[in-house]
């Protein structure tokens, strides 16, 4: 089994990465990788969805589906592949902290490749942890933005 683990801070409040990060619906514009998001099935905190991405460097179109539950109270997502593809299981948790400098954000994935997958676990574990990077960056310039252009509450009357 493979296990990768990243994380960022963004300077912003936690409810905010909390709202944007978990509206899958616009997915899309949150994350470069995926062209699009179809929602399958809504059940209490948990979500059915279909995640299709932009065509890859050889013009293949991957796509799955995902469930993805989530918990405010505990402040964490889980989320599973329901269609595996080249995965045996593909599992993440999502982990918000509050931080002093805005909040931090952690990614937990634990994989396994199948066997006749056209990479391994240690290829996909390099790919994760590269992909990461650049999205969990991505994530926390348009959040960080998105705080900024926030209108700032006027101070209440004495």
């Amino acid at each position: 089994m493979a296990h990768t683990e990243n994380e960022i801070t963004i300077a912003a409040p936690l409810d905010l990465v909390w709202d944007v990060t978990n509206d899958l619906e616009h997915w899309p514009q949150l994350f470069s990788e995926y062209a699009s998001i179809e929602i399958l099935a809504e059940e209490g905190n948990t979500t059915t969805f279909r995640l299709t991405m932009h065509p890859d460097d050889n013009g293949k179109i991957w796509s799955w589906v995902s469930e993805r539950t989530t918990n405010r109270a505990s402040r964490t997502v889980v989320a599973r592949r329901v269609e595996t593809g080249p995965f045996q299981h593909m599992d993440i948790r999502w982990e918000y902290t509050e931080a002093v400098d805005g909040t931090r954000m952690r990614w937990v994935q634990d994989f396994a490749m199948k066997p006749e997958a056209p990479v391994d676990d240690a290829w996909m574990t390099d790919n994760i942890n590269k992909n990461s990077v650049v999205q969990m960056g991505l994530i926390r310039d348009k959040i960080e933005q998105r705080d900024h252009e926030r209108p700032t509450p006027e101070p209440a009357p004495r």
